[in-house]
């Protein structure tokens, strides 16, 4: 996996669960699903850069 892409993806992971916390916490549920949805970011990343490892891997 690329050191930024993966940099990256856990960066949108980390930012989306502080996110949807903060929303929980103040009774906002537009931020909680916004920060779902980066958390959603984050992982769909790490798995295209899983898969491109696989393949890179399997050469």
């Amino acid at each position: 996996m690329s050191g930024t892409e993966k940099a990256k993806a856990h960066v949108e992971q980390a930012e989306g669960k502080a996110e949807e916390i903060v929303g929980r916490a103040v009774g906002n549920e537009r931020m909680t699903a916004e920060g779902h949805a980066d958390q959603f970011k984050g992982n769909a990343r790490r798995a295209k850069e899983d898969v491109k490892d696989t393949f890179r891997k399997g050469r």
